[in-house]
């Protein structure tokens, strides 16, 4: 897919950014896809600009659970799975890009098929239950009742410009249900490259990514018990 920005290019040029804020130092519904090129040049990703016709549906794209290369064993106690913490522009719907270290942005004409957070907490939890852990799982809604509870926050989750990536970065914690207890932390991070000429790479990228990320924690909570 062509993708179609509209704002300033962080090096000038033409009007090709949706929204840009400044970034913290480190730290299809309609299921149809529109056409996009990306090609490295000069050490930047450089975004082709085409097809960005107004009024033209946003393209929406899902995320899939990770998928277990073998059944785990049981862990020692319900886990209730909550919604990932993310600050804007990270929490919505919108595909988030990095044109440089300090500014973010967002894709115009793109969207995933749902707020990324709960997004997310879908995937993972769907991610427990295809390793085998799925009666020791489930959301924190008040007819779930668990020992323990994995929070997280979303650190990072944007394509990197700079190096024709998508950055995966989840800060994930157990914690002990009433106590309040941490029992254990871990920063777990992927990264894929956006290696195609198509939209449908990028989107990919990120899939892969967070695919990796997921499986790294089903085995890491697995392992606490």
């Amino acid at each position: 897919m062509l993708f179609c920005w509209r704002g300033s290019v962080p090096h000038g040029g033409a009007d090709v950014l949706e929204s840009a804020v400044t970034a913290s130092p480190p730290m299809p519904r309609r299921r149809h896809r529109a056409r996009a090129g990306l090609r490295l040049s000069g050490g930047a990703l450089i975004l082709l600009l085409a097809g960005c016709a107004g009024g033209a549906p946003d393209a929406t794209f899902d995320l899939s659970a990770a998928l277990s290369p073998r059944r785990l064993r049981s862990l020692q106690g319900q886990v209730a799975i909550h919604e990932p913490v993310a600050t804007a522009p990270i929490d919505s719907d919108r595909i988030v890009v990095r044109p440089t270290t300090e500014t973010l942005a967002t894709l115009k004409g793109a969207q995933w098929a749902e707020r990324l957070p709960r997004l997310i907490q879908t995937r993972l939890l769907q991610s427990f239950e295809n390793a085998g852990l799925l009666r020791f799982v489930g959301r924190p809604d008040g007819r779930f009742v668990a020992q323990f509870s994995l929070n997280a926050d979303i650190r990072r989750f944007d394509l990197d410009l700079s190096q024709g990536e998508a950055v995966v970065e989840l800060s994930v914690r157990l914690v002990e249900e009433g106590a309040g207890r941490v029992l254990a932390a871990k920063i777990f991070t992927a990264r894929r490259a956006v290696t195609g000429a198509d939209g449908a790479d990028a989107a990919a990228a990120f899939d892969g990514a967070l695919g990796a990320v997921m499986g790294q924690i089903v085995v890491w909570t697995a392992a606490q018990g």
